[in-house]
């Protein structure tokens, strides 16, 4: 019987998917990942890992979001940018196309036609998500997971977008889209500043701790 390395074995284990996930800005992180985070984690748990030293390295974590080092993380940056930018481009599509017909062809109030608006671009980033999920060459899920994914990531991220970027434009404009004007795409690039700001701590935090962000 020929002889086994163990060690040989137990350096050839695969790396755990989180920190991949992480720390890599050109990985989309998927629910596929996190799954196979947690089963590599709960099979490969050792000796050292006391539970003492586990409540410590929480404790560590919990912390660390008042530190000002926690935030210094640049490829963290760039991939909560990456991700709050398609999460911008989805929800505003989707916002300002709906007011745009809705104020064009019905007779609609303003406090019907903001929360229609609204509804529209949470739900044209969410499909654009699910779409990216679906076709994307990382992570090629099926159309349920993806869809799935896409709700777990993004509906924070998106709400807060939504809601800030729809304050500031109505402050600004009075919701009223006039395309004609030029005063109303200064109103919006403005508006779509605020939104993609309001999300950026979020969605940083999401990917630095958690692996996961809005898209």
């Amino acid at each position: 019987m020929s002889n086994i390395n163990l060690p040989t074995l137990a350096l050839s284990r695969p790396r755990p998917a989180f920190t991949k996930c992480a720390w890599n800005p050109s990985y989309k992180c998927s629910s596929t990942a996190l799954i196979q985070t947690t089963r590599f984690d709960s099979s490969s748990s050792s000796s050292s890992a006391t539970p003492e030293k586990h409540e410590h390295q929480l404790n560590n974590a919990e912390q660390s979001l008042l530190s000002p080092s926690y935030w210094t993380s640049r490829e963290t940056w760039k991939r909560a940018a990456v991700n709050t930018t398609r999460c911008l481009i989805g929800c505003t599509s989707g916002d300002f196309s709906s007011m745009w017909l809705l104020q064009r062809y019905t007779a609609l109030g303003m406090g019907t036609i903001m929360p229609i608006s609204i509804t529209s671009g949470l739900l044209t980033s969410l499909l654009l998500e699910t779409t990216l999920l679906h076709f994307g060459s990382k992570d090629q899920l099926p159309w349920p997971l993806a869809a799935k994914t896409a709700m777990g990531m993004s509906v924070v991220s998106m709400a807060t977008m939504e809601a800030v970027q729809n304050l500031v434009d109505y402050h600004l404009t009075g919701g009223v889209v006039a395309v004609e004007d030029p005063r109303f795409w200064v109103a919006a690039g403005v508006s779509m500043v605020a939104g993609w700001m309001a999300p950026m701590p979020y969605n940083y935090v999401r990917l630095r701790r958690y692996a996961r962000g809005c898209h």
